[in-house]
C-alpha cells in the first residue's frame, strides 16, 4: 500500500504555510467563576471564535480510544489521535482487555516476575500512581494484580503509592488509602502479607518527564528503593500530617517511608521483582531508566542498584524499548499524518517546551521516538522552566512564538504543528488567577503569529487537545462550582470531559474553495489530519477519520 498523499482533483490548497496550533488544555465550556478561559481578556481567541469557521471536537472517552466516556482525555492520547487521523485503544483499554481476558497473568513477564519472587523468597513491588484517574493509572488494576499475586503463592507485596491529586480531586487521597488499606486487611487473611512501604505527591517524587527535573525521580528512588525519609506508621497518618504541618494539596505531598519499630517497612533488595503500574508512558521512562539502567546511568547516584526483575505495565518507548520488560504491548499506530508527509516530500516542523515537546514529536508520530525523515522533518524544543508553573504561567510561549516565526519566514516548511502547554500545565495547579494570566500570555502569542501566517499566505487550524482551564473549579451534577460551608469554591487541578475548539482561521483566496462541514456532534481530534492535508492540497488515506471540510 502507497504511504503517498495524492492530490485533490478540484482543489489545489493553500500556496502558503499550514500551520497547526494546539492550544493544549484549553476547553469550551459555559460562563462560569472557574472558566479561565473565558474570564481572561484573550481578544484574538475572541475574535477567533466570533469570525472564522469553527466546529467543537470530542477529545475524551471513546473519541480518543478510552474505554468509555466517562474518562477524560489527556495529551498522550489526544495527540496520538491528532497525528494519526485515526482511533486507536489505548492504554487503560489495553490494560482491562488484558486482565479480563487473562493474558497478562499468562505473559512471559508476569511469569518471570513471579517466579523470581518464589523462587528467591523476595518480595513484590507494585508503583505507581494510586487513583482511579485512568489517565496514568487505574487502582483497579492493582487491586487485580495483587489478587493473582495471592494466588499464585506469593508471599510478600509491597505498594509505593505515588499520591495523586491532579487526575482526580486535590485532596482525594484518603478517599483511596482508607478503602485500600481495608482491601489489603481482607487479602491479608491466610498467610498474605501486603502492605502500603512508601509515597509521595505526584509532583514532588517520581514522576519527572521529559527529563525536565532528575531530582524528583532521585528523591522517589531514595523513598522507595532505599527507605529513605520521614518515617510514619501509616499512609494516612502522613497525608493527615503533611496537610496539618504544610497545607499542601495531594500532588505536592512531600515523601514518606512507612515503618515498624523504626524499620523501612519495604525497601527493595536482592531478589525482588518490581512492576511499575503506569500505563501511560512520558511519566513513566525516567524511573524505568534508572531500574534498568546498568553502571552507564548518571542520571543520580543511585546509592545502590539492587538486583531485581523489573517490567512496566506497558512499552513506554517503542523505539527505545523502555523498559527492556513489560506486561502488556502498547497498540500499534501506523499511517501516522507525519509519515505520510515525509513519504510525499513534505517539509515539516514540530515545536513546542519541554514539557509538551514529546506530544508535538513521539505522541503525534504515534509513539515513535525517531523521525520518518532526517532531511524532511525538524524538531525544536525550547526548554522550560524548573519552577512552579503558576509561578511563571506564560511559561514559554513568547518564546516558542519567536522561533516559530523564524520558521514560518524561512519558507523552508510546508506544515508546521505547534503546542502551547499553558492552559493545561498552569491548570494543574489550581491557580484560577495564574490560568488566566496563562490564557492572555497565550492570546498574546497567537495576536503575534496570525499576521504573520496572513502575509505569508498560510492558513492555521487552531484547537486543543482536552479541556482543563475552562473548568477550574470542582462542579456538581448541574455543573455548578461545589462549595465548601464557607462558601469557597473547590479546585480543579483535573483535565475536563469538555469538547475543544477547533478554528480555521484562513484569509486567503483558497478560503473560498471550501466550507466547513456543519457539526453533527461527531467530529475528533482524529478528524483534524484529513483536514490538514486537504487544506494543503492533498486527500487524505482512506483509514483516516473524514476531514472536518469539503470542497465545493
Amino acid at each position: 500500500m502507497s504511504k503517498q498523499l495524492q492530490k485533490l482533483d478540484q482543489f489545489k490548497g493553500v500556496q502558503g504555510p499550514v500551520v497547526t496550533i494546539v492550544m493544549d488544555g484549553v476547553g469550551i465550556a459555559p460562563d462560569g467563576p472557574g472558566n479561565a478561559v473565558k474570564s481572561a481578556y484573550t481578544p484574538n481567541l475572541d475574535r477567533l471564535m466570533a469570525s472564522y469557521p469553527m466546529v467543537s471536537l470530542r477529545a475524551h472517552g471513546t473519541a480518543v480510544g478510552l474505554p468509555s466516556d466517562d474518562d477524560m482525555g489527556n495529551s498522550e492520547v489526544g495527540h496520538n489521535a491528532l497525528g494519526a487521523g485515526q482511533v486507536f485503544a489505548q492504554g487503560a483499554k489495553l490494560v482491562s482487555n488484558s486482565i479480563e481476558s487473562g493474558k497478562m497473568f499468562e505473559s512471559a513477564t508476569w511469569r518471570e516476575l513471579i517466579g523470581g519472587v518464589k523462587a528467591s523468597g523476595g518480595t513484590l513491588h507494585f508503583l505507581g500512581l494510586f487513583s482511579d484517574g485512568n489517565v496514568h493509572s487505574h487502582i483497579d488494576h492493582l487491586k487485580a494484580m495483587l489478587v493473582q499475586a495471592k494466588k499464585e503463592g506469593v508471599s510478600t507485596v509491597r505498594v509505593h503509592t505515588l499520591i495523586d491529586g491532579r487526575d482526580v480531586g486535590e485532596t482525594s487521597a484518603l478517599d483511596y488509602i482508607e478503602p485500600f488499606e481495608a482491601f489489603l486487611a481482607e487479602l491479608n487473611e491466610g498467610g498474605f502479607d501486603a502492605a502500603i512501604a512508601s509515597g509521595g505527591g505526584r509532583m514532588k517524587i517520581t514522576m519527572d518527564r521529559y527529563e525536565a527535573d532528575w531530582s524528583m525521580v532521585e528523591l522517589g528512588w531514595k523513598t522507595h528503593v532505599l527507605g529513605e525519609g520521614r518515617q510514619f506508621a501509616s499512609a494516612a497518618d502522613a497525608v493527615k500530617a503533611y496537610r496539618a504541618e504544610l497545607g499542601v494539596i495531594d500532588q505536592d505531598l512531600p515523601p514518606f517511608v512507612i515503618a515498624k519499630d523504626g524499620k523501612p517497612l519495604g525497601t527493595v533488595e536482592d531478589g525482588d521483582s518490581v512492576i511499575f503500574y503506569n500505563f501511560r508512558g512520558d511519566r513513566s521512562i525516567e524511573i524505568s531508566k534508572a531500574f534498568d539502567g546498568g553502571n552507564e546511568f548518571d542520571k543520580f547516584d543511585r546509592v545502590r542498584k539492587p538486583s531485581v526483575i523489573y517490567a512496566g505495565m506497558l512499552e513506554y518507548d517503542g523505539d527505545l524499548h523502555i523498559p527492556k520488560k513489560f506486561l502488556v504491548a502498547p497498540p500499534e499506530i501506523t499511517n501516522t499524518m507525519s509519515e505520510y508527509l515525509a513519504n510525499t516530500g513534505v517539509a515539516q516542523l514540530a515545536i513546542s517546551e519541554t514539557q509538551k515537546y514529546g506530544h508535538v514529536t513521539y505522541f503525534w508520530n504515534g509513539n515513535k521516538s525517531g523521525k520518518f525523515s532526517e532531511e524532511l522533518e525538524t524538531y525544536i524544543e525550547v526548554p522550560s522552566d524548573v519552577v512552579p508553573f503558576e509561578q511563571r504561567p506564560w511559561m514559554k510561549c513568547a518564546e516558542i512564538t519567536d522561533k516559530l516565526i523564524e520558521c514560518l519566514e524561512s519558507g523552508a516548511y510546508k506544515y508546521l504543528r505547534v503546542n502551547f502547554p499553558n492552559g493545561d500545565m498552569v491548570g494543574h495547579t489550581g491557580s484560577l488567577a495564574a490560568t488566566r494570566c496563562s490564557m492572555e500570555a497565550l492570546d498574546i502569542q497567537l495576536g503575534r503569529l496570525l499576521p504573520v501566517i496572513d502575509r505569508l499566505g498560510g492558513v492555521a487550524l487552531i484547537t486543543a487537545d482536552h479541556g482543563n482551564a475552562d473548568e477550574m473549579y470542582e462542579v456538581d451534577k448541574k455543573g455548578a462550582p461545589k462549595q465548601d460551608k464557607a462558601g469557597n469554591y473547590k479546585a480543579k487541578t483535573s483535565h475536563t470531559l469538555n469538547r475543544v475548539p477547533c478554528i480555521i482561521y484562513d484569509n486567503t483566496p483558497a478560503a473560498k474553495q471550501y466550507c466547513v462541514k456543519a457539526d453533527q456532534g461527531s467530529f475528533g481530534l482524529s478528524n483534524v489530519a484529513a483536514t490538514m492535508v486537504n487544506l494543503m492540497g492533498f486527500a487524505a488515506p482512506d483509514m483516516w477519520d473524514e476531514s472536518i471540510i469539503e470542497i465545493k
